[in-house]
């Protein structure tokens, strides 16, 4: 299920630098992304409205797209200037353009308008818990690390598992969870609305944290408080997990981009406020991927593979309510018909 009229953050806005950029989603022809002259980035259709090639096997010329089979050139607006072939003065075909998505480039991420409503009608983007209204990724005194991972796994599924508090004992206990104390304290549900909107839902809890061990074991207190955790979920693809430890703050977004019905990637950022050296980057990154390691079994053997149409089709418990409020909000979209 591919829910439509949103904002979806679709890529890193860094890893769009000087030539096109391809992006694969579910449900929708591929999107180019690229930079014009201005430093805005265009997110068009993949498809060369000539004979069909990829643009982003094309290069940027003089601020157009320039497509790599006939070389037609196709300026940010999407209109065709160039068509080499031709003798000069025969006139281009008017339509001959490329479809343009709204897109914005906000918090680090390419947000791309995936839908059929006028954009001044579309849901507002999401403000991420921490972040400045940036286009990169910018909290003061934090350091970001980046990276991706694929799922066999439906977009739902990993992004539900994003939300969820109580696997962490269980899933996790080679790393940050605590198996001897798997009990959830209760938690409210902290929802914002803008516009007739749901914009992000949250929820923290204090959870019981693990002993360290190597050389977190050596710079640690002897004592080991409950650890302040956060989970969010900003409508309609990212996942927030915010970590309060002793040393400072790790926050981690993670954009969940459906590229076929079954296959997902994350692209996703860890923000820290310690060790904010290149020196600890690696490390940072490391954790990052072991984490999404020990859930991608998991996440990849759930059963059905596509999360059931109903909220109430899987048994839910008192420390699901953030994950509960996601399907509540899918079955808002799917009552406005907003789906794929």
């Amino acid at each position: 299920m591919f829910i439509k009229n949103h904002w979806y953050a679709v890529e890193f806005g860094h890893r769009v630098a000087q030539g096109p950029v391809l992006v694969r989603i579910h449900g929708h022809n591929h999107i180019v992304l690229w930079r014009s002259r201005d430093r805005a980035v265009n997110a068009w259709s993949d498809v060369c409205v000539h004979r069909g090639c990829s643009l982003a096997s094309g290069a940027v010329v003089d601020n157009c797209l320039q497509c790599p089979y006939h070389g037609w050139r196709y300026a940010p607006n999407g209109v065709c200037v160039k068509i080499p072939a031709n003798s000069k003065g025969v006139p281009i075909p008017e339509n001959a353009r490329i479809h343009v998505y709204p897109c914005l480039e906000r918090y680090g991420f390419i947000w791309v308008f995936l839908g059929d409503l006028p954009t001044e009608q579309a849901p507002p983007l999401p403000e991420l818990d921490g972040l400045e209204p940036r286009r990169e990724v910018r909290a003061k005194g934090c350091k970001p690390v980046f990276g991706d991972f694929t799922w066999k796994a439906s977009h739902e599924r990993v992004l539900e598992n994003g939300l969820d508090i109580s696997h962490a004992p269980f899933v996790h206990s080679g790393s940050f969870g605590n198996p001897d104390h798997p009990e959830i304290p209760d938690f409210d549900l902290d929802v914002t609305r803008r516009d007739g909107h749901m914009v992000s839902v949250t929820a923290s809890v204090d959870l019981e944290s693990v002993p360290p061990s190597g050389f977190w074991r050596l710079i640690s207190k002897r004592d080991h408080p409950r650890v302040p955790t956060t989970v969010g979920f900003y409508p309609p693809n990212v996942s927030m997990l915010i970590v309060r430890l002793p040393l400072g703050t790790l926050r981690l977004f993670s954009a969940a981009v459906p590229l076929t019905e079954h296959t997902t990637v994350s692209k996703f950022f860890m923000v820290r406020s310690f060790f904010t050296g290149a020196w600890a980057d690696g490390d940072a990154q490391r954790r990052a991927y072991k984490i999404f390691l020990e859930d991608q079994p998991i996440v990849e053997s759930l059963r059905p593979p596509l999360l059931p149409p109903e909220p109430s089709a899987e048994l839910h418990v008192k420390s699901d309510a953030v994950q509960l409020a996601y399907r509540r909000w899918r079955q808002e979209q799917l009552v406005k018909g907003w789906v794929l």
